[in-house]
């Protein structure tokens, strides 16, 4: 089991690696299917998004927190991972196209990241465990750093799927920790 779970997430960041390379190949054409936040047509791209990104930097500096928040999220399970990543990359994307500065594209896996950083810590506020806790206080103590990413600092970053994802992340740590709490109490 944990070689799967090991396997899924070099899966992903091997994804976004390639998909980079097609669009670097491309001419970065595939940027179009990014957010653009108020325009019905880019509603679809909601999902492809967090697959894109401008740059190697920007690709590199989002490889290294979806494998860790991935790892980390997946201790609580492969159906855990997949329900809470549906979740976050949905509500963001929702958020970030009726919220977010128009006039821009947004892509990239950060919001994502963000909602997984923030259920490390969140779950263990709705489901207190030992293992939660000691995921969310590593992630505290780690990568508390992250809580200055939801704040806008350059206008080239979209802060807004960041701080989106963030609070989708919670959103999810609550709807799967009650969604478990009440299956364990209809089997009592």
């Amino acid at each position: 089991m944990f070689n799967k779970k090991v396997k899924l997430v070099i899966y992903l960041c091997v994804a976004m690696v390639v998909i980079h390379i097609v669009n670097i190949a491309l001419g970065n054409q595939l940027s179009v299917f990014g957010i653009r936040p108020g325009e019905l047509s880019s509603v679809p791209y909601i999902l492809t998004a967090p697959w894109l990104h401008g740059s190697w930097s920007h690709l590199l500096s989002n490889l290294v927190g979806m494998a860790v928040f991935s790892a980390l999220s997946l201790v609580r399970g492969t159906n855990f991972f997949i329900k809470a990543s549906a979740i976050i990359i949905c509500l963001t994307g929702v958020l970030v196209w009726l919220f977010a500065r128009s006039g821009a594209t947004h892509i990239g896996a950060s919001g994502w990241i963000f909602g997984l950083w923030s259920l490390s810590i969140a779950v263990a506020w709705f489901q207190r465990s030992f293992l939660n806790i000691v995921i969310a206080v590593f992630v505290a103590v780690f990568y508390g750093g992250m809580i200055w990413g939801v704040l806008p600092s350059n206008p080239h970053v979209s802060f807004e799927s960041h701080l989106f994802g963030a609070l989708a992340g919670v959103f999810a740590a609550y709807v799967l920790t009650r969604s478990k709490d009440s299956r364990k109490n209809k089997k009592k």
